[in-house]
């Protein structure tokens, strides 16, 4: 169930602060499988028009709710980064009815299964869902002219979590979901109390931490974060080459800020690390 998931107090822990005048992130501890502190990341981008895009909301606490009025409370899209975040999407939807529900294909077959059997799953429609044209990668579609004009948009359908990456152009962010963790969760558990932060049951959960954390870190070398990403990662969605070319387009846009959903913002340096993350995808031409 999504509840166990799910902070016991969202405001007292999440971290609300601007990448840019138009992008806001909060964050928040998650911990995954209730061993793996990988942290959860929401964030807001004012548009041109004024509207507002929320790509994988997080809880809607009520200092969310006034960063949102203060950005001009027009919330016009909620985004599913992908099949795994969309706990908050109803919570959302319900408060600004008015936002298009943007997801990938198969989220909506997944929300419906869990609908009524989870109270934070609703059964609201999705108005534009990513791979559902033929090929499955979007075929070049946009989910509206306003979206359009600030995002462009690669759909990673060859990840095994068929990942919606964003970059949002005005200031040259990239922002994305599970494609690329950067750990450990600092930020995102920065509120949390150092007892409460830490396991609770002492060494096997320590390692297993530590073991993850190397295997989606982007420091140094990250060897360890490359072979998981080529052999695991790229390897689980059954077309490592389709993988490559998502990787690729996305190289070729203009960003120097990466936005996970789990772990570390990185600012000012996010195409260097982005190359360095996925090098050995760039340089395969199979």
């Amino acid at each position: 169930m999504s509840s166990k998931l799910i902070p016991d107090s969202p405001a007292d822990v999440a971290v609300i602060r601007h990448i840019t005048p138009n992008v806001v992130t909060v964050s928040m501890p998650f911990s995954r499988f209730g061993i793996l502190r990988i942290g959860g990341r929401g964030t807001i981008m004012r548009l041109t028009s004024g509207a507002l895009a929320v790509f994988s909301p997080v809880a809607l606490t009520p200092e969310t709710r006034a960063k949102v009025a203060e950005m001009g409370g027009n919330v016009g899209y909620l985004i599913a980064g992908d099949i795994e975040h969309h706990i908050y999407l109803s919570e959302w939807a319900r408060a600004y009815p008015g936002a298009k529900l943007v997801g990938p294909k198969g989220l909506a077959e997944k929300r419906a299964a869990a609908h009524g059997k989870d109270a934070k799953i609703g059964a609201e429609p999705f108005s534009f869902v990513f791979g559902e044209a033929p090929g499955g990668d979007g075929d070049g579609r946009v989910v509206d002219d306003e979206f359009a004009a600030d995002f462009d948009v690669e759909y990673v359908a060859a990840h095994p979590n068929r990942e919606i990456v964003l970059l949002y152009k005005p200031d040259r962010v990239l922002v994305e979901a599970d494609l690329l963790f950067n750990l450990p969760a600092v930020e995102q558990y920065s509120r949390v109390p150092a007892a409460a932060a830490a396991p609770r049951e002492g060494a096997l959960r320590r390692l297993a931490n530590r073991i993850f954390e190397a295997l989606n870190t982007t420091a140094g070398a990250a060897r360890g974060t490359k072979r998981f990403l080529w052999y695991f990662i790229a390897g689980a969605g059954g077309d490592r080459d389709a993988f490559n070319a998502s990787v690729r387009r996305i190289a070729s846009w203009d960003f120097d800020t990466i936005v996970p959903c789990h772990g570390e913002t990185i600012e000012g340096r996010g195409k260097a690390v982005f190359e360095k993350m996925f090098e050995w995808h760039l340089q395969s031409r199979k």
